[in-house]
């Protein structure tokens, strides 16, 4: 397994697939929260927080992460390589970890440069000394923390969909269409659908049920029991629907 991981990361780091998803990110990211004048702008706010940036993430992953897990399952299909990972000495399941775990290291590495941006609302924050002559920042540091968490198990989710998404097909563009309309949906979907009043007072099925409701009850600050068993318990039923996909295939 930690073969097959390492040749995942070098596949990412070693030609411009995995560059071009950390650019994208912190270029898109860039400009929406420092350049363009909108309500995305951190240097615009009421507040000195990272909201912007939390509430804007999401929705470029629901683009550039569909777009790196297309090809984890789908190219091995296409190109018959799928069958020479079966002769090797790796279960079923630890091909689809490796695969999902090199998608989240990734992520990790595009989100340690967002950092930057913490620094900086902080050193803007900061409006007053305490007794002691040290500096006191007026940002939320625990919302922040959490908040990271939660966008770190939201892009995990959504790798978790695009493997299954790459283990159905071995087309990488259906894989990309799919795994890019499964992440909005479960993100967007449901709480599109709690919000019409289909079924009068358990409408609030649909918004447990989507990613949105757990992921902003985590950038409050506090971390849930019940948010972090909803967002592994997803990672494993795609994990598992996708393990389900390359045991079939042996057939």
């Amino acid at each position: 397994m930690r073969a097959l991981y390492w040749k995942e990361i070098r596949s990412f780091l070693g030609s411009i697939v995995g560059y071009i998803f950390i650019i994208i990110f912190l270029i898109s990211s860039g400009i929406f929260h420092w350049v363009v004048s909108q309500d995305t702008n951190l240097l615009q706010g009421e507040e000195v927080d990272l909201i912007p940036f939390f509430n804007l993430s999401p929705i470029i992953f629901l683009i550039l992460i569909p777009a790196i897990t297309m090809r984890m399952i789908a190219e091995e299909r296409k190109n018959g390589t799928i069958e020479l990972l079966f002769t090797r000495p790796i279960t079923d399941l630890q091909i689809i970890l490796a695969k999902y775990l090199a998608g989240v290291t990734l992520l990790i590495i595009a989100l340690l440069p967002t950092l930057v941006y913490y620094y900086s609302m902080v050193s803007l924050g900061v409006e007053a000394v305490d007794e002691d002559g040290l500096a006191i920042s007026v940002i939320d540091e625990g919302a922040t923390f959490t908040s990271y968490i939660g966008l770190l198990l939201l892009g995990s989710v959504f790798i978790a969909i695009g493997v299954f998404a790459s283990a159905i097909t071995s087309n990488q563009i259906v894989a990309f269409i799919l795994a890019m309309f499964l992440c909005w949906f479960f993100y967007d979907g449901f709480e599109m659908l709690g919000s019409f009043n289909l079924m009068g007072d358990y409408d609030f099925i649909f918004q447990f049920v989507g990613l949105t409701s757990h992921y902003r009850s985590i950038m409050k600050g506090v971390i849930d029991t019940s948010d972090i068993i909803y967002f592994f318990g997803m990672i494993a039923i795609f994990l598992t629907a996708s393990l389900t996909v390359v045991k079939s295939l042996k057939r």
